[in-house]
């Protein structure tokens, strides 16, 4: 069975070699046919710390690591904020 492939942005980075990724998706009402945004946010295994707050990151699924940590991220796409300020 194929894992399931996630592209999110990090919201938060507090905990050690845990990112909480918000997953945004937009679908259509089945009834009123109105767009929805819908996020959620999964919590997902970074081993290296490499990622911040505002990066565009993918994550996949993996066995349970934790009470909550059933994600891990992969690739991250783009910096955000942080990694621009650092920058400067």
């Amino acid at each position: 069975m194929a894992r399931k492939v996630f592209t999110g942005t990090i919201v938060s980075d507090k905990m050690d070699k845990t990112r909480v990724v918000a997953v945004t998706r937009l679908f259509q009402h089945p009834t009123y046919k109105k767009t929805i945004k819908k996020v959620l946010k999964f919590k997902a295994h970074d081993e290296d710390n490499r990622s911040k707050t505002g990066d565009r990151v993918t994550i996949v699924e993996t066995r349970p690591l934790s009470k909550d940590k059933r994600w891990r991220i992969t690739e991250v796409l783009t910096g955000g904020q942080a990694s621009q300020e650092a920058s400067k």
